[in-house]
């Protein structure tokens, strides 16, 4: 693997990390609320769920 797409995958891991983070964020304030529609809830979940696993399909890749 050359260093440029070393560093694209490092730099795609945090832009995913930071998604992550704000979908966490997101998620924790809409739990209580009453208001909020549990099918919009799960979606988050989901795509919160998706995007960890493509950290780790992309760690996986720099470990080689």
């Amino acid at each position: 693997m050359t260093e440029s797409s070393e560093t694209e995958l490092e730099e795609r891991i945090a832009n995913l990390r930071k998604e992550h983070e704000q979908l966490e964020s997101r998620l924790g304030s809409m739990v209580n609320d009453p208001l909020v529609d549990d099918l919009e809830i799960q979606a988050l979940k989901k795509q919160k769920l998706l995007i960890k696993d493509s950290i780790a399909t992309i760690e996986s890749q720099l470990r080689g």
